[in-house]
C-alpha cells in the first residue's frame, strides 16, 4: 500500500519529519492551532495552513486507501484479482482513478450486456474480438451468429444476435479505465459550458438574465458563473450543459479500438463503438466534469467565504465600554439597549423619533437620561431600516451633549437570526426578541468576535452563493476559520460565553457548560491552574486550551499572557537572571530582547517558543486585532435617490466575491465595486485589494433606482461615466441576489472542432 507520509511531504513540499511529527501530534488529539502556536520545535514551525492541509490531504489518503482495501476484497473475491490489476490499483492517488479501475468488477443491476450474456451471446461476442486484428482473415459475421438463434432465449433473427454481441463489446469498451481518463481529460479541456433561458421566460423577466445565451469554457469558467449556472438549473429556469466535438471524439475512440481491415467488421465496430460511447459513457463523463468543476467552484466560493469571515471575526472592537445599543425601526419605535463594561444588560428602553414632534422629543430626552445615567462612551447603531434616519437623530441629540460618545453604524446581519435563537433565549429568557437584537448589536461594536461565534456563518451575510455549495465541506472550512480566530485573539476566561469557549483549542460544547457553571459558582478565576477543577477538564484539555484562555488581573501575571503554563519556567529563571519579580517581568521590554535566548533551550523549549515567549511578554495582554476605525458616512445621503454620478462618499466593504466587493455608503443598499474598478492596475483576486470591515473612499458610478443597483468605483484620476438607459452587464448585481452577478462570462469564443492529431497531439496515443 501507499506511504503516506512519503507522499504527503513530496505534495507539500514538507520535511518527512515534518510530517511525522504533525500526525503524531494529531493522533495525540492536539489541535492545529494548539500545535502552531506551542509545538513549533516539533514541527519546525509549521503553520496552520500547512496543518489543515497536511491533515485534509492525509484523510483523503486514508480513506483513499480504505476503498481500496475494499475494492481489492472485492475482487478477488470474484477470482479475478490479477497481479497487473492489483499493480493498477495499488499505486492510485485520486478516488476517480480508482473508481474507473473497479468499474468492469463493480456489482450492477442487470444492463443489456448482462441479458446478451444470459442469452448465451458471449461466445459470438469473443469471436467477433478475434477478427479485430491486422491479420485477421475475412469472416461473414451473419453466418456465425446465425449459430446463436434461439426461440427459447429470445434470439430470433441474426440482428438479435449481433446486436447482443455488440452490446457486451459495448460494455467492454466503455469500462475501460485508460479510455475513461482521458475522455474525461478531454472533456475538461476542450469541453464548453452552455446554457439558455427556457422559453417561458420572456427577456428581463428572470434573475439569470446573463445566462440567457451563455458560453464558457469548462476549465476556464468562473466559480461564481458556474454556481450561478446550477442554480438557474435547479430553479428550472436554466437549461445548462456541456458541449464538445463528438466526432473528435469517437474517431478517437475508434483509432485506439479498431484493428481490422475488414470493411465489415470495422463498420460493425463504429456502430458499437458510438453506441458504446452514447449510451454508457458520454453522460458518466459529462456528470463526471461538471461535478469537477463543482467541487472546484465549491472549493473557491468557500475559500473566499472563510476570508470574508476571518476578516469579519478579526474586525477591531471598539472596547469593552459603557455602550448604548440601538435597533432602529419607524413604526414600531427604536429598541434602545444598554450594556455595561463588561457587555453584561443594563437597561431597555423604546423610543419613537420618526413619528410625532412631541415623540422626538421625548425620545431626545430619554436618549440623554440613558447617556448620561449610565455613562455611554459608545452608541451602536444598526445598519438596517431607519438606519440613517435614527443616526441623523441620535447626531443632532449628540449635539445638545457636553461629553459626546463616540458614535457608530454596525452591521446588524443576522443580529434577528440571534435574537430568535435558542443561545439568545438561555442568554435572556425574560427579555423580548427586539431586545435580545439590540442587545448584540451593541455587543458587535465592543467585541465582534465575541458576539457574532454565537451566529451560524452562512447568517452573517459575507458569504457567495454559501447555500449552492458543499454543505458539508463548507461548516468544516467555517468552524476551522472561527476556532483559528478564537485562538489567535484568544478568550477571556472570566467574561467568555460558552459559545465562545466552545472554539477554544480542547474545549468541548460539555467542558464549556462546565467552565461557566464552575464560574457561576465559584466566582472568577484567580489563576489558570484552577481549570483543573472544572468537570472532565482533564491534564489534556488544559494542555491544549490554557495557553488561549487569558486573566485579567489574576495572581500570576503571564495568566494574561498567551505564555502556556508549561513555559512557566522558563520565564522565572529569565527573570530571575535579570534579578526582576516576574511580576514585573512585562515591564523590562528592551532587556528581554537582549536577552541569550540559547541559554534557556531545552529538550520541549526551542527557540521558537522562546522568540514567541519574548514577543508576548513585551506586550503583556495586546490585542492582537487592529485598531478600531468607524466609516463616516456622507450628511444628507441616506437614501439611494440621494446619490449622485461622481459622487464621493466614504463606506465600508460588507462582503467580497471573486467579481468585486460591496460596500455599504449608508443608503440601505450596497453598491458594488466591480474588480475592474477596485484599482488603477488589474487585479486578478478581490480579496488582494479590499477586505471585510475595511472602510474605503468610492465614487459613484452608475444608479439605477429601479433595481436598486449601485455601481462604484475606487479608481483615481477617472471621469465617472455618465449614466445610461441601461445598466451595463458589470453592474447588474446586488448582493441581496448575488446570482445577478457580472464580470467576465468566460471566453463566448468558441473553440474549433478538435482532430483526431490535435487529440493526440495534445493528450498522447494511449492504448
Amino acid at each position: 500500500m501507499l506511504n503516506i507520509p512519503q507522499i504527503l511531504a513530496e505534495e507539500l513540499d514538507l520535511r518527512p519529519h515534518q510530517v511525522k511529527s504533525a500526525l503524531e501530534l494529531f493522533a495525540e488529539g492536539a489541535t492545529v492551532p494548539f500545535i502552531a502556536r506551542y509545538r513549533k520545535e516539533r514541527t519546525e514551525e509549521m503553520n496552520e495552513v500547512q496543518l489543515r492541509d497536511l491533515f485534509d490531504r492525509y484523510t483523503y489518503l486514508t480513506e483513499l486507501e480504505e476503498r481500496k482495501a475494499a475494492i481489492l476484497e472485492a475482487i478477488a473475491a470474484q477470482g479475478k484479482l490479477t497481479e497487473e490489476l492489483q499493480a493498477k490499483i495499488v499505486p492510485c492517488l485520486q478516488k476517480n482513478e480508482l473508481e474507473d479501475l473497479y468499474l468492469p468488477y463493480k456489482p450492477k443491476r442487470r444492463t443489456r450486456a448482462t441479458i446478451a450474456r444470459e442469452k448465451g451471446l458471449q461466445p459470438l461476442a469473443e469471436f467477433i474480438q478475434t477478427l479485430n486484428r491486422p491479420s485477421a482473415a475475412p469472416a461473414a459475421l451473419e453466418t456465425e451468429a446465425s449459430k446463436y438463434l434461439s426461440e427459447e432465449q429470445g434470439v430470433k433473427t441474426v440482428e438479435d444476435a449481433l446486436q447482443g454481441a455488440s452490446d457486451i463489446l459495448a460494455e467492454g469498451v466503455a469500462e475501460q479505465a485508460e479510455l475513461r481518463a482521458y475522455l474525461r481529460d478531454y472533456l475538461m479541456e476542450t469541453g464548453i459550458f452552455v446554457s439558455k433561458i427556457k422559453a417561458d421566460y420572456a427577456e428581463g423577466t428572470t434573475k439569470f438574465e446573463m445566462y440567457r445565451n451563455f458560453q464558457a469554457k469548462a476549465k476556464a469558467i468562473a466559480p461564481h458563473n458556474l454556481l450561478a449556472l446550477y442554480r438557474g438549473e435547479a430553479e428550472g429556469i436554466l437549461d445548462f450543459d456541456l458541449t464538445f466535438d463528438e466526432t473528435a471524439v469517437l474517431s478517437y475512440l475508434e483509432s485506439q479500438t479498431i484493428r481490422t481491415k475488414t470493411p465489415a467488421v470495422r463498420d460493425f465496430y463504429r456502430t458499437m463503438i458510438k453506441d458504446a460511447f452514447n449510451r454508457l459513457m458520454k453522460t458518466s463523463l459529462i456528470s463526471e466534469v461538471r461535478g469537477d468543476r463543482k467541487a472546484y467552484a465549491d472549493m473557491e466560493s468557500i475559500k473566499t467565504f472563510e476570508t470574508n469571515l476571518r476578516e469579519l471575526l478579526l474586525s477591531s472592537p471598539a472596547g469593552m465600554k459603557p455602550t448604548l445599543a440601538i435597533d432602529p425601526g419607524f413604526r414600531t419605535g427604536c429598541k434602545v439597549a444598554v450594556l455595561d463594561q463588561t457587555a453584561q444588560f443594563l437597561a431597555y428602553q423604546a423610543i419613537f423619533p420618526h413619528q410625532a414632534v412631541a415623540q422626538r422629543a421625548q425620545a431626545a430626552a430619554t436618549l440623554k437620561r440613558l447617556i448620561e445615567e449610565y455613562q455611554v462612551e459608545l452608541i451602536a447603531i444598526g445598519n438596517g431600516t431607519a438606519g440613517r434616519e435614527t443616526d441623523e437623530f441620535v447626531t443632532e441629540v449628540l449635539a445638545t451633549l457636553d461629553r459626546k460618545p463616540v458614535k457608530v453604524m454596525v452591521n446588524e446581519s443576522g443580529a434577528s437570526i440571534y435574537s430568535a435563537s435558542e443561545v439568545a433565549i438561555a442568554e435572556f429568557p425574560n427579555l423580548d426578541i427586539t431586545v435580545r437584537g439590540a442587545i448584540s448589536i451593541g455587543r458587535r461594536l465592543q467585541d465582534p468576535l465575541a458576539e457574532l461565534v454565537k451566529i451560524d456563518p452562512k447568517s452573517i451575510g459575507v458569504g457567495q452563493y454559501q447555500h449552492d455549495v458543499d454543505q458539508k465541506l463548507l461548516k468544516k472550512k467555517l468552524d476551522e476559520t472561527v476556532e483559528s480566530c478564537v485562538n489567535y485573539v484568544g478568550v477571556d476566561l472570566n467574561t467568555a460565553s460558552k459559545e465562545l469557549l466552545t472554539f477554544v483549542s480542547g474545549i468541548t460544547p460539555t467542558i464549556a457548560n462546565n467552565i461557566v457553571a464552575y464560574r457561576n459558582q465559584n466566582g472568577a478565576f484567580k489563576n489558570r491552574r484552577l481549570l483543573m477543577k472544572v468537570p472532565k477538564l482533564g491534564p489534556k484539555a488544559f494542555e491544549q486550551a490554557a495557553g488561549f484562555l487569558r486573566i485579567r488581573d489574576g495572581e500570576n501575571p503571564l495568566d494574561n499572557t498567551a505564555v502556556h503554563p508549561e513555559s512557566y519556567k522558563v520565564v522565572e529563571a529569565i527573570a530571575k537572571d535579570l534579578q526582576v519579580p516576574l511580576t514585573q517581568i512585562t515591564q523590562v521590554a528592551e532587556r528581554l530582547k537582549s536577552t541569550n535566548l540559547k541559554k534557556y533551550v531545552t529538550e520541549t523549549v526551542g527557540e521558537p517558543t522562546l522568540r514567541d515567549i519574548v514577543s508576548e511578554l513585551e506586550k503583556p495582554g495586546r490585542d492582537p486585532r487592529a485598531e478600531f476605525q468607524y466609516a463616516t458616512f456622507r450628511e444628507g445621503v441616506k437614501e439611494i435617490s440621494d446619490l449622485q454620478v461622481g459622487m464621493e462618499l466614504e463606506g465600508v466593504v460588507t462582503n467580497v466575491a471573486n467579481f468585486g466587493a460591496f460596500v455599504d455608503i449608508g443608503v440601505h443598499q450596497d453598491g458594488l465595486v466591480h474588480i475592474s474598478q477596485l484599482a488603477d492596475r488589474f487585479v486578478s483576486d478581490p480579496k488582494l485589494i479590499v477586505k471585510v470591515g475595511q472602510v474605503v473612499k468610492v465614487r459613484v458610478m452608475e444608479v439605477n433606482e429601479a433595481l436598486k443597483r449601485i455601481s462604484l468605483t475606487m479608481r483615481s484620476g477617472q471621469e465617472a461615466p455618465r449614466p445610461t438607459s441601461q445598466p451595463s452587464k458589470v453592474n447588474q448585481v446586488s448582493k441581496q441576489q448575488v446570482e445577478k452577478q457580472s464580470g467576465k462570462q468566460g471566453d463566448r469564443t468558441k473553440t474549433p472542432p478538435a482532430t483526431l492529431n490535435d487529440l493526440k497531439a495534445k493528450f498522447g496515443k494511449k492504448k
